[in-house]
């Protein structure tokens, strides 16, 4: 039941000037990732600031991904929340709403304990039929998903496929892997380690680089399952400034400025994110001169 292989598009939400979501940029953006070869659309995540947006906005922004794609790749829908009613409402929603899968976040802020962690992707898998992708980031969390807990749930419920992997700990993954026999579909979470992650058996990355370079971030991926591992490998480094500069300040501030900066007018963060320090304005924009993507 793999959700897809490759690079998949972490994409921003578009704002229009008085924050409201603009579809029509939306729209585009999605365009501009199919025809850069991008194999899946994952839609009001993190970089799509999900968090922000209401109940109402979130759906009909999924909703309007799944219209936009027209079923040329598929489309993975943000339904993750730290209460585990709400995310079982937002996923059977994206179901309905016709996504091909579910990306959900491990509850934030509450701290699950592991137990805790098996039961809330267990409850969520038990009301639907999409592919799930349980998605692991510490960072954001304050809670992992540790590879004995993945593997159970993976053995455990049909449907729950896979493991977005943002945790930086090449072990950890490892070993994920090898407690599901290398059956679990492992995505990369960190756009610095895909072509490592890929190596251990990691089908595609969620890349929030995707944004501003898709080309570039598909043709890594493709390297790597045609065999051309040094193409591959030799992508990855190229990309590794891009990706220092889009993670100087807290996903997605840099991503969306470097979007506007490049005149795709994704418009405004919603608070309590805000823009860009100075400094880290000239950084960016001087990274994105160097890759030629401005003047």
């Amino acid at each position: 039941m793999q959700v897809f292989k490759g690079a998949g598009v972490a994409i921003v939400t578009p704002m229009k000037d008085n924050e409201e979501v603009n579809y029509d940029k939306l729209e585009e953006l999605i365009n501009i990732q199919i025809d850069a070869g991008t194999d899946a659309i994952i839609i009001v995540g993190t970089t799509g600031e999900g968090s922000t947006l209401s109940m109402e906005e979130h759906r009909f922004t999924i909703k309007k991904a799944v219209e936009f794609v027209k079923g040329r790749i598929p489309v993975v829908a943000g339904t993750g929340s730290n209460c585990t009613k709400t995310a079982i409402q937002l996923t059977k929603e994206a179901e309905e709403d016709g996504a091909d899968a579910a990306l959900i976040v491990t509850p934030y802020y509450n701290k699950s304990t592991q137990e805790g962690l098996y039961q809330h992707y267990s409850r969520i898998a038990d009301e639907t039929k999409l592919p799930i992708i349980m998605y692991n980031v510490p960072g954001r969390t304050g809670t992992n998903i540790l590879p004995e807990t993945a593997a159970r749930l993976i053995k455990d419920k049909e449907n729950i496929v896979g493991v977005k992997d943002a945790t930086a700990n090449m072990a950890q993954s490892s070993k994920m892997m090898y407690l599901t026999d290398g059956k679990m579909d492992l995505y990369s979470g960190e756009d610095g380690l895909v072509v490592p992650l890929l190596s251990i058996g990691a089908v595609g990355v969620i890349s929030v680089v995707s944004d501003v370079m898709p080309k570039e971030v598909h043709d890594m991926c493709q390297y790597w399952f045609d065999g051309k591992t040094e193409e591959a490998a030799k992508l990855q480094r190229y990309l590794l400034p891009m990706v220092d500069a889009l993670f100087c300040e807290v996903n997605p501030i840099p991503v969306k400025n470097a979007m506007n900066m490049m005149g795709l007018s994704v418009g405004p963060l919603r608070a309590p994110l805000f823009d860009l320090t100075p400094e880290h304005r000239e950084y960016l924009k001087g990274v994105l001169k160097d890759y030629g993507l401005i003047s």
